[in-house]
Formats: C-alpha cells, sequence, structure tokens
C-alpha cells in the first residue's frame, strides 16, 4: 500500500502538467527566469519573451478570461517570475517548486497589494496605446451614403476654399444638441470585398478638429486642428467616445476568414505596429481583442512542366482592436515578411 501511495504522489505533479490544454502555450527556448517592468513594456511583448505564443493569455498568465479583462495590475518596477514547472508567470515573489502542491500546480493566485500614487493610467498596456490611439478616435469608416447626409462645410471668409488652423467656416445642417466639438472627414476610398464584390464602407480621412462658435441655419465654425487642408464640400462628424483600453487577447471561437483591404496610409505592404484594415466585422463574429494568424497565398510554380500551388504560408498575427458592422482594424504585432493586400487573416 505505502508503494502505491509513493507511486501516486509522485506521478501527481506529471500527471498535472500533462492534464494543459494541447494549446497552451509552449515556452522559448530562450525564455529568462525573470522580467523587471520598465515603462515602454506591454503585456504582450512581456508575455513575448517567455513564450511562443504571447496571445494565449489564459494560460500564460494562469487566470480566466473575466479576471483579466481590465488587467490593470502590472507596472514599471514590477518582476515578472517565470514558472516552469505550470508554465505560468507570476508576478513580484519567485515560484517554488517545493513548497506548491499538486492541486496548485496550474493556479496562480494574486494578493491584492498597495499601491501609493497609482493609476491605471500606470499600468502595462496590453499593446502599444500610442500605435492605436488615433484610430480610435480619428479614422473611420461608414456606410455608403453616411456622410451624405453629415453637416458640410460651405463657405468661408474672403471667398476661400481651403482652410487651416485658426480659419473660420461656415457650415449647414450642424445641429445645436450635439455639443459644440466636431471632426472633420473627406470622403475617401471606397472599401470592397475582394471575393463578393460587396461594397463594405468607405474609409473617410480625417482632416483635423472644428468648433463651433454660433448655431444657424449656416452655423460658424472655427478649425482648431488641421492635419490636411480643409476644402469646401468636406464634412463634420461628431468625436469617437471610445478610448485606449486593456484588451483581453484570444482567439475568435468560431472559424473566421479574413483578407486585408487596406494597409493604412495608402501603401500595398505594411510590418510590425501597422494598422491594417479586414473585410470581416461584427456581422461575421469578429470582437475587440481576437487575434488572428496572417498567410501568404501560395504561389503558382511549374515543374517538369506541371502546375503546382504551393501551400499558404504562415507568417504572423494581427490583434484586432476596433470593430465596424463589416470591417475591422488591426494592429500587425508579429510578422516576419511584409504584409500585403489580399493577404489571408484567420483563425489561428
Amino acid at each position: 500500500m505505502r508503494k502505491i501511495i509513493s507511486l501516486i504522489c509522485l506521478l501527481l505533479p506529471v500527471l498535472a502538467f500533462a492534464a494543459q490544454p494541447d494549446d497552451a502555450p509552449k515556452l522559448r527556448s530562450d525564455a529568462p527566469d525573470k522580467h523587471i517592468v520598465v515603462k515602454g513594456d506591454t503585456l504582450w511583448d512581456i508575455s513575448a519573451k517567455f513564450f511562443q505564443d504571447p496571445w494565449k493569455w489564459q494560460y500564460i498568465w494562469g487566470m480566466n478570461k473575466d479576471a483579466i479583462k481590465d488587467p490593470h495590475w502590472i507596472y514599471p518596477g514590477d518582476v515578472i517570475y517565470l514558472d516552469r514547472i505550470n508554465g505560468t508567470l507570476r508576478i513580484g515573489q519567485p515560484p517554488s517548486a517545493s513548497t506548491a502542491s499538486p492541486a496548485d500546480l496550474n493556479v496562480i493566485r494574486l494578493s491584492p497589494r498597495t499601491r501609493e500614487g497609482r493609476s491605471s493610467h500606470d499600468a502595462v498596456p496590453t499593446i502599444p496605446a500610442d500605435a492605436i490611439a488615433p484610430f480610435l478616435s480619428q479614422p473611420l469608416i461608414v456606410e455608403n451614403g453616411t456622410l451624405t447626409n453629415a453637416p458640410t462645410l460651405i463657405g468661408a471668409r474672403e471667398g476661400r476654399v481651403m482652410l487651416g488652423m485658426g480659419d473660420t467656416g461656415f457650415v449647414k445642417g450642424l445641429p445645436s444638441d450635439k455639443g459644440n466639438k466636431w471632426q472633420m472627414f473627406r470622403p475617401g476610398k471606397t472599401l470592397t470585398d475582394p471575393d463578393t464584390k460587396e461594397v463594405l464602407g468607405i474609409e473617410a480621412t480625417y482632416l483635423g478638429r472644428a468648433e463651433a462658435t454660433d448655431f444657424a441655419e449656416v452655423s460658424t465654425v472655427t478649425i482648431t486642428e488641421s492635419v490636411q487642408e480643409i476644402g469646401i464640400n468636406d464634412r463634420l462628424v461628431l468625436p469617437s467616445d471610445e478610448t485606449v483600453s486593456s484588451y483581453l487577447p484570444r482567439a475568435p471561437e468560431g472559424n473566421i476568414a479574413a483578407r486585408v483591404i487596406s494597409v493604412y496610409g495608402g501603401v500595398s505592404q505594411g510590418g510590425q505596429n501597422t494598422v491594417i484594415t479586414l473585410n470581416k466585422g461584427k456581422r461575421d463574429g469578429l470582437e475587440v481583442g481576437h487575434v488572428l494568424a496572417l498567410y501568404h497565398k501560395g504561389e503558382n510554380v511549374k515543374h517538369e512542366g506541371k502546375s503546382f500551388t504551393l501551400p499558404d504560408e504562415r507568417y504572423g498575427l494581427t490583434f484586432v482592436f476596433r470593430v465596424f458592422d463589416k470591417v475591422s482594424y488591426a494592429l500587425v504585432m508579429q510578422t516576419r515578411l511584409p504584409v500585403q493586400l489580399l493577404d489571408r487573416a484567420q483563425t489561428p
């Protein structure tokens, strides 16, 4: 009996480790034992120092989805330790294999800590906040015809046709009950589904900001910001109330296959931290925080007189951070090749 009990105790840690899901993240061969958090770190970057799949959050941090939807619990100066026994990370205390019970092998307990002078604004973000912040408040995808009925710039003082910061303009159709802060856009590129040819929306070009100083049938506005010249027939839109937050990276629950239909900035290729537009949105099941794998379509080659299609090649990951009805914005998080138009993004 003693031999049997001893054998069970010996095998319990092995069985607990083997019981981890097949899709649990794999450790990097060069994973360090610890990392000291510095300003500019992101949770994605920290996880990527230890694991090959930094987006597999619930395994890496040993926490459930609900507990990490708003992970304001890592700050510059914190020490992150790798627990090699169960393949997770813990904060502030090195793991001790000798004191861990088998029941604790797959559990990370975070004890409350007093933090003086710290707020959620000091916490390490999930992904680079400065890379996506402008896309939460400025670039805009609208349905075809939406800007047609938006308030419209119809004139300026002294007959000017182009305006810049500090200039005064006159706008028709400006409501007085929506506030006096507005953004200015110009209808831009039409986004079309490469497979179905459906028009998915218009990618409006952000021009700047305006402040209403007088409301009437023809209202008066002052241009308070100008990133491009603003002209007659440009449209006014209320500012977005979306803000940079901490996102929960995860794979879509279903199989989603999208295409890259735009690389922001009007270029045909992009690299890491480039914002791309996908031809899938809310109606297709995409959500903020979804991580998709990027693929190049296999080339057609000829060999000994026969044609062959090479397999599609996976080369990176992209992170969905803003979702419209039919399209989405995603940030390229990892890539070893340039992201190109019509590349595939699908459930990893």
